[in-house]
């Protein structure tokens, strides 16, 4: 059994609340890759058990303070404890769409489990989950109230080789349906499990995309990098007259336009398949206006390194979209970039408000769903910023 022993810096730090332990911040000890170890503070003292990185900067994340050595029945309750938590959200529907269990958030770090009616798919990050995929995938079934029919393993995100792990998609039980379709507040939408972005779609936005849409009842709607429109869509449902979606991606465009058609809207729905940004330029060139423009880029910054180009990068997109937007009219512009804070993404729409020449009122700031919870321990596990913005 492997053990870390921390420095008094690092028992500062993880007194101070947050689980993830640093390499800079651990004096002494030794571990296997994706062990679960104990931790200890510089005179001895238990501080819990975690889940220990061979390559990461993150070394290890706690999983308990508790001195006890977590058993099976420590991971059944915790993954119970996730899932219970989605019904009470009333997010439990073999028929829906739900996170069934967030990572870290959800204190099973590094791994990730998305629900697609009675299709689940699975997502490990770290070592430590990757050694115990069987046995946590065992627990999930354990844990529900129905039956899965299949199970996927979409363990192909980037953030694998800061572990030093290759990427894998799997199929693990059953077998992927041709088109797998799943239904959400009054709305059907197909998603692509095994070549889809993240886990085949983006469900942290399912609440902003009922808000945008509720804000804009009638009116002429933009929405960029629109992936498999559900925004867009969302908005014709609610009455929209016209909805242009644009991304660069032809399957997912091939995807929206049957969403549209399975949601009655095929007749207001158009995609364009182009590169957004040149594309809004273009439209602001043009003198074209909407009553609801939506911006839903891809994550500007993955590290910290990276905060100066996604401000330009944030800037500019809003810019443009701002100089879009009808007298009255509203912009919901996101980022999901963590390492890009609240207070710095307000200061980027400003920015924004100002070279568009335009007076800009932030009317809401809204996060994820609240199936991606935010763990206040845990400020990485507040990423999405979603703003409102009325351009009056």
């Amino acid at each position: 059994m492997g053990q870390v022993t921390l420095s008094g810096k690092g028992r500062r730090w993880v007194l101070g609340g947050h689980p993830w332990i640093y390499r800079d911040d651990i004096a002494g000890g030794e571990a296997e890759p994706g062990e679960l170890l104990h931790v200890e503070d510089p005179n001895g003292n238990s501080i819990g058990w975690g889940l220990f990185s061979a390559s990461s900067k993150i070394a290890v994340r706690l999983v308990t303070s508790d001195k006890a050595q977590p058993k099976r029945e420590f991971w059944v309750e915790r993954v119970g404890r996730a899932i219970k938590a989605r019904e009470a959200m009333g997010y439990l529907n073999p028929e829906g769409a739900c996170r069934l269990i967030a990572g870290d958030a959800d204190r099973l770090p590094g791994w990730i489990v998305d629900l697609y009616g009675r299709t689940a798919v699975v997502q490990s990050s770290i070592q430590a989950t990757d050694r115990m995929r069987d046995f946590l995938v065992e627990l999930l079934e354990e844990a529900l109230p129905f039956e899965l029919e299949t199970i996927v393993d979409r363990s192909d995100s980037s953030v694998r080789r800061f572990e030093d792990l290759d990427t894998r998609v799997e199929t693990l039980k059953g077998e992927v349906r041709d088109s797998l379709v799943v239904s959400e507040v009054g709305l059907e939408y197909e998603v692509d499990v095994l070549g889809g972005h993240k886990t085949g779609h983006y469900l942290d936005q399912r609440v902003n995309r009922i808000r945008a849409a509720d804000l804009n009842r009638g009116g002429r709607v933009l929405d960029a990098f629109s992936y498999d429109g559900l925004f867009g869509i969302r908005a014709a449902l609610a009455g929209a007259s016209e909805v242009i979606c644009l991304d660069q991606s032809s399957s997912a465009g091939e995807r929206l336009l049957r969403n549209a058609e399975r949601n009655g809207v095929a007749a207001k729905v158009k995609f364009e398949k182009v590169n957004c940004m040149q594309e809004l330029r273009n439209r602001l060139e043009a003198g074209e206006t909407y009553d609801l423009v939506v911006v839903d880029p891809p994550a500007f910054a993955r590290n910290r390194r990276e905060i100066k180009g996604a401000e330009r990068g944030y800037v500019e997109v809003n810019r443009r979209a701002m100089g879009l937007v009808n007298p009255g009219g509203l912009l919901v512009s996101a980022s999901c970039s963590y390492n890009v804070r609240q207070p710095d993404f307000v200061q980027f729409l400003g920015s924004a408000s100002r070279l568009a020449a335009r007076d800009v009122w932030l009317e809401e700031m809204r996060g994820a769903a609240p199936d991606h919870p935010a763990l206040l321990a845990l400020p990485e596990s507040n990423y999405l910023k979603c703003a409102f913005l009325r351009v009056p």
